[in-house]
This record gives structure tokens, sequence and C-alpha cells, in this order.
């Protein structure tokens, strides 16, 4: 064996096999969703695995206007941005004062926002609808848009603490010895520093958001404010009085899933290295 040379653990290898066979079969599913979009209902049941002998694309037409994609996109892309960016605008001076300020509350503060993290949100679905109801947010865009940012601070806050404490303090000392505030140190020295942290939990925010359904199903209730995922479980239902139309609903599914994939493979290899920076301290 070459000198430096780790022998092969059977531990790590099985890991690596199961890994690998989870990807494949992810990939499998995403190519059957995208082979039966452009399909008819015929030939999804009478050959499941065939490819189209011709590419219908009135199943995305039809998906698109019919089932109310087209609205529920801008719904969805106008919630996902504006619940992640303001999730993040309000975490990170929270983050970087509990990364950096040594008081006896920083801990306890620290330690509610994870309670945070293990709050199912079924518990919480009952007393926020009363509260919406109360000052009449129930079935508005921006009343949801409230729920997303605040249910995706306590994450936000988790994630990004860790990442500042695994920036060097020094420039920040530096910064002190010539007089600079420490609202001016975050602002103009370590908010750049953390711009990989900051776009790692924001683009985690808007997957989060745009994949949310519980909270839209229950605090929804017009066709127009719909986000994708409920335009989706619409689509769902009518097929039980109009017919089973399985090309235009997996064209659905494409339209709400292929925007997070790009999202991710374009960002993926970011992600992960602001995920590993924030876990290193």
């Amino acid at each position: 064996m070459p000198a430096g040379r780790r022998p092969a653990r059977p531990g790590r290898a099985v890991g690596t096999a199961l890994v690998w066979a989870l990807v494949l079969f992810n990939l499998a599913i995403f190519a059957f969703l995208l082979i039966a979009s452009f399909r008819t209902t015929a030939e999804i049941f009478d050959r499941p695995w065939g490819l189209p002998t011709t590419l219908h694309l009135e199943n995305w037409v039809r998906a698109w206007t019919e089932s109310g994609f087209a609205r529920a996109t801008l719904n969805t892309v106008a919630l996902a941005l504006a619940g992640a960016v303001t999730a993040t605008v309000v975490s990170a001076p929270a983050a970087y004062a509990l990364s950096r300020v040594r008081t006896r509350s920083a801990g306890p503060l620290s330690v509610f926002f994870v309670l945070g993290l293990g709050i199912p949100a079924h518990v919480t679905v009952i007393p926020l609808f009363a509260m919406m109801a109360d000052i009449g947010l129930v079935n508005s865009l921006f009343g949801l848009y409230v729920l997303y940012s605040a249910t995706h601070v306590p994450f936000t806050v988790f994630l990004l603490t860790g990442f500042f404490r695994s920036l060097p303090a020094d420039v920040e000392e530096a910064a002190a010895l010539d007089g600079a505030t420490a609202w001016r140190s975050f602002w103009q020295i370590m908010l750049p520093l953390a711009r990989s942290g900051i776009l790692t939990v924001l683009i985690l925010n808007i997957i989060s958001i745009w994949n949310e359904t519980l909270l839209g199903l229950v605090f929804l209730q017009s066709a127009e404010n719909y986000t994708l995922s409920l335009a989706l479980l619409n689509f769902m239902a009518s097929m039980q009085f109009s017919g089973a139309d399985y090309g235009s609903l997996f064209a659905g599914v494409c339209i709400l899933v292929i925007p997070m994939v790009v999202l991710y493979v374009w960002f993926g290899r970011r992600l992960v290295e602001g995920i590993t920076m924030g876990s290193g301290k």
C-alpha cells in the first residue's frame, strides 16, 4: 500500500453506495416526471417508462393557463423572495450580536432561537390562525409573507450565528482600534466577509418557502392568492370531476420542481461550503 494512503473502510464504502443509490433513484424519478409531462394519459398507463412518440407541449400550456399556474408562479416568486430577504435582513444583526457578545444572556438567547427550530408547524397553526384573523390577514398574501418571514428567523439566526463565529475577530479588533463602532464593523467589514453564509441561508429559505404547503393551505382561501403547491393540489382535485389528465399534472409538478433544481445545481457547491463553514464552530 502506498505511504500516506488510508485503507478503505467497509462502512464508508457502504455509505457511499447508499448515497449514490439515492442519487440515482431521485434522478430516475425526475426523468420520469419530465418524460411523462410530454405524454398523454393513455401513453403513461400503457408504457410508464416509454419515451413519447409525440411531444405533447399542450400539457404544459394547459397546466400553465387552465390550472392557474401562471398566477401562482408570480405569487410564489414574490413570497419566496420577499420572505427570504426579510428573514435574512432581520436575522443577520441578531446572529452577529449573538456570535460576538459575551454576556450571560447570549447563551439563553441562542438556545431560544434553537428551540424555535424544534416546534412543529402543526402546533402553531391554530393560534396563528386566530391571531391573523383578529388583525384581518387571513387569505392575504401579505399575511402569509409575514408568517414566512417570522417562521424562518430561528433557522436563519442559528445558521448565521455559527457562520459569524467562524470568521476571525482580528479584523474587528483592528477596526475598533481605528474608532469604528460595532454597527460599522458589522456593516462594512463582517457582512461582506459573511456573504457566502448569507447567500447560503438566503437560498435555503427561498427553497423552503417555495415548497411550503401547510401554511398556505390554512391561510389562503381564494384561488387568485394560491401558491404553486396549492395550485397543484387544486388541479389534482379538479381531475376528479373533469377527468384524469396526468400529462398536464406531471407538467405542473415539473413547473414546481424545476426552478428549485436549477437553483440548487447552480449554487450547490456554495451551499455546501456555507453550511460547512457555519457549523465549524
